[in-house]
């Protein structure tokens, strides 16, 4: 025997009332009371970081021994370009890019024939305002 005190639950009741509760569960925001857990990134640095400074200094009609003094050894050493340096600089800090570098040197009979740099030197003035600060 039940006891008196309990109203008896029908099942379309059941529903409405599991229908009501999902409802308001979705007008809430679970992250203001419940903790959310978000894994550690650490920050990723790879390559050559090639400076403004260490930039400038390079000229064409270097040589390969005064270019690698100046900017140190290649990041990639192509096979099938061998008169061809690449310096490549990526940072990623809590898994996002923030730095992208890209610097490749040409040589022709052991100079510096051209730079193709996808990072360009910043004006001089931008250069002094940092070195200011």
């Amino acid at each position: 025997m039940m006891p008196t005190c309990f109203v008896k639950v029908t099942h379309p009741m059941r529903i409405a009332i599991i229908l009501f509760i999902i409802s308001l569960a979705a007008c809430s925001n679970p992250s203001q009371y419940l903790p959310t857990f978000t894994p550690h990134k650490i920050d990723i640095r790879q390559g050559n970081l090639i400076t403004q400074d260490m930039r400038a200094r390079i000229k064409l009609g270097m040589t390969e021994a005064q270019v690698k003094a100046a900017l140190g050894a290649p990041l990639v050493n192509d096979v099938f370009h061998p008169q061809r340096w690449d310096y490549i600089y990526r940072l990623q800090e809590k898994g996002r890019v923030t730095e992208n570098q890209r610097l490749t040197l040409y040589f022709e009979n052991g100079t510096l024939a051209r730079i193709d740099d996808a990072t360009p030197l910043a004006p001089p003035s931008a250069q002094e305002s940092k070195h200011e600060n």
